[in-house]
Parts: C-alpha cells; sequence; structure tokens
C-alpha cells in the first residue's frame, strides 16, 4: 500500500479520524497521506431568484480552506515521521473531487471521520462519510468519533452468505490482511425463519475456499438485533476493523438504514472499512 487518502473538514472528529489513519499507515508501510478538503461557496437567496456569490467571496473561501488545511498539517507533521503529508484544497463536490483525485493519485484507500450520536445526523444517510463509502469504490475506512487506533491484529468481514462468490472483493481484503498481518474473523447473522443450525453452508464452504491461505475462524449467529450482535461479537473476539461488503437492498442497507436498531457506522467503537466488488 502506498498511498492513503484523508477527506477532512478540520473538525475534531477529523483530526482524532486523522491520528488513526496516521497510525494505520506507518502498520501497512504507507509512504503518503494525501489531506483533502473541498469547498464551496453557498449562494444567496431572495425571494424570486437564486444568485451566486462573487468572485471575490470565492476567494476568500479558498483562502479559509488553505488556511485551514495549514494549520491541520502542522498539527499532524509531529507523529507522520518518514510519512509524507501532501495536502490538496480545491472548489468542488467533495465525493465527484476524491474519484477524481483516486484516479490521478493512484490511491490504495479512503480513511475518513464520521460525526455521529445524533438523530439528526443519523438521519442524513447522504452524510460525506457515508455517501463515500456506499458510491466510491476506492476501499474506505469510516473511524468513528470515539474510536483510537489499536494495530489491526483481527479483521471481521461480516457476510449475510449470499452469492458470496460473485459479490466478495476478495483481492482488496487479503491485500488489507496481508498488509496488517491480521487473522480473518468471518461472521453471519441470520434473522430468517426455519431451523437454526449450526452446520456449515455451501456460501460458507465458497467463503472458506477463497480465503483458505487465512486459515479464516467462521461464526454464525441467529439474531434479529443485527447491529448489536456484530458489536458484541467483534467485542468478544478484539476486533479491529470490521469489513462490510455494500449491496444494493442487502447487507450495507441493513447497516446504515435507520431502523429500530443502531446503525453501525455511528454506533460502534471499531473502526468500519467497506470493500466494493
Amino acid at each position: 500500500m502506498k498511498t492513503i487518502l484523508f477527506p477532512t473538514d478540520f473538525s475534531t472528529t477529523a483530526f482524532n479520524a486523522a491520528h488513526y489513519a496516521i497510525h494505520f499507515a506507518h502498520q501497512v508501510k504507507a509512504e503518503k497521506i494525501i489531506l483533502y478538503h473541498a469547498y464551496q461557496t453557498p449562494v444567496n437567496v431572495g425571494a424570486d431568484i437564486v444568485m451566486p456569490v462573487s468572485l471575490l467571496d470565492i476567494d476568500t473561501y479558498r483562502e479559509a480552506a488553505e488556511r485551514g488545511m495549514e494549520g491541520f498539517k502542522a498539527q499532524l507533521l509531529p507523529e507522520a515521521g518518514s510519512l509524507e503529508l501532501e495536502t490538496v484544497t480545491e472548489y468542488n463536490l467533495l465525493v465527484g473531487g476524491l474519484d477524481d483525485l483516486c484516479k490521478a493519485h493512484h490511491i490504495d484507500l479512503i480513511i475518513m471521520g464520521i460525526t455521529g450520536g445524533g438523530a439528526l445526523e443519523e438521519t442524513l444517510i447522504g452524510s460525506n462519510a457515508i455517501s463515500i463509502a456506499k458510491h466510491t469504490t476506492v476501499p474506505s475506512i469510516v473511524v468513528p468519533p470515539s474510536s483510537a487506533f489499536a494495530t489491526v491484529r483481527n479483521v471481521l468481514l461480516v457476510s449475510d452468505f449470499k452469492q458470496v462468490e460473485k459479490i466478495t472483493p476478495a483481492e482488496p481484503i487479503k491485500k488489507i490482511l496481508d498488509d496488517t498481518a491480521a487473522a480473518l474473523h468471518i461472521l453471519n447473522i441470520s434473522n430468517e425463519d426455519g431451523e437454526v443450525t449450526s452446520e456449515p453452508s455451501i456460501e460458507s464452504f465458497t467463503l472458506q475456499h477463497l480465503f483458505k491461505e487465512y486459515n479464516p475462524q467462521f461464526k454464525l449467529i441467529h439474531s434479529p438485533l443485527f447491529v448489536e450482535s456484530i458489536n458484541e461479537y467483534a467485542t468478544e473476539i478484539n476486533a479491529d476493523l470490521i469489513v462490510v461488503i455494500p449491496k444494493k437492498h442487502g447487507l450495507f442497507d441493513a447497516i446504515f438504514k435507520r431502523s429500530h436498531t443502531k446503525m453501525l457506522a455511528f454506533h460502534s467503537h471499531v473502526p468500519l472499512m467497506v470493500v466494493h466488488k
């Protein structure tokens, strides 16, 4: 792994996640972190007309973004060591800007913080971190506000055991396992009616074959409490990273939608890695 991209809004949450990113980069021997900030200007809204702000206002926002980035980088330099910290600030939409940057700089991984804890934040599924994780094809790690870096020794892959050969992005997951030398645990949570069984399924055999060189440990849980079950098992095995695979109307929606349970992205102390097929 060579280059990690870190989107920032200069907040306390972003600063905490940046500490995580630096320590993670040291563990996987990354060479560079690109600190990225996209800014936009507001519009003036009148009774009958919407007008863009003046060019002077755009310059003001650009200068403020650059000052914010300089200060943010300065706070991180003491622990960066030999890790290069590059900065990019630009007038752009965040997700669109990230896609372009990932292609131009051959980004291997995105790490970002997420702000949460209140009903409003959790309802905004289009919030920046969730939107990036859902729509950007580069693997992304979402760092919860309360999460401090711990050397990644145990990785927990959550699977719904459906079409695993077709939808499991084995290579990016193997890359993380190789770079961290972590053990692999695979968790399936079933809420389907019927007899509960601990017998291995065809899908579990497929995952076993996909990751055979990592000797994965499997756990099957029957429970309607999806998020709580993940958190409990993550605590049980001392998981340092939870890996999920986005799938429309599937596992990703179950994790990120607002429901009677809590959202894993907001209510886990363990960083969440989203890997796309």
